[in-house]
């Protein structure tokens, strides 16, 4: 564990600019989805106000089935996580590893333009809630998941068409150890998610 802890503080130390790259990709969605919230009709709007309603008054009055969202939670972002892994180890794929980014950036940003839409300077105080800790830890496996999606995307491509040498199990098996540590912080960014943020966003509810 310590070996691989060792290998990604090196990858990010040697290859900043993609992840910056990676990261900016994830920003420009998050704004995107905060600014779409000016650009739906009444209508939509109105159906969003009604879901955060509900959403929020099974918070306050505690009815959250707590295991099955759990469940829909790790599931959920366990397919986004291993549709990202798969993408990775097809050449084709790194177009859409970083549209996968930018729509996760983009669901988050307008689901924070909504609360704060909806419910002024206490939906500021819900969304802090709503992001911190889970979301934080969710983007950061997603970016880790993505930057290696595309490293091993490209020395494929390299290995396959360019005729380079290299140890491509070896890469693939440090493709899957990645992939490891990013499930168990999937896993435990769902545990937050259904645990800790109800009752961080039902203090200011």
């Amino acid at each position: 564990m310590k070996a691989i802890k060792n290998r990604i503080h090196k990858s990010i130390t040697n290859q900043k600019k993609k992840y910056l790259f990676l990261s900016v990709m994830i920003l420009v969605g998050i704004i995107s989805g905060i600014i779409f919230i000016f650009f739906i009709s009444k209508e939509d709007k109105s159906l969003v106000k009604q879901e955060l309603e509900i959403f929020f008054t099974n918070i306050h009055t505690k009815k959250l089935n707590y295991i099955s969202s759990l469940i829909n939670s790790i599931s959920t972002n366990l397919i986004y996580l291993l549709g990202i892994w798969l993408l990775g180890i097809s050449i084709i794929g790194i177009p859409i590893v970083l549209f996968l980014l930018f729509l996760k950036g983009f669901i988050l940003g307008f689901s924070i333009s909504s609360i704060i839409y909806n419910y002024g300077m206490k939906g500021f105080l819900i969304s802090i809630g709503y992001i911190f800790p889970h979301h934080i830890l969710l983007l950061v496996m997603l970016l880790l998941m993505g930057f290696y999606a595309i490293n091993f995307s490209a020395r494929l491509f390299k290995v396959l068409f360019l005729k380079e040498t290299i140890n491509l199990a070896q890469v693939f098996k440090r493709y899957n150890q990645i992939t490891g540590i990013c499930i168990i912080g999937i896993v435990i960014s769902s545990i937050l998610e259904i645990f800790l943020a109800p009752f961080l966003m039902n203090l200011f509810l």
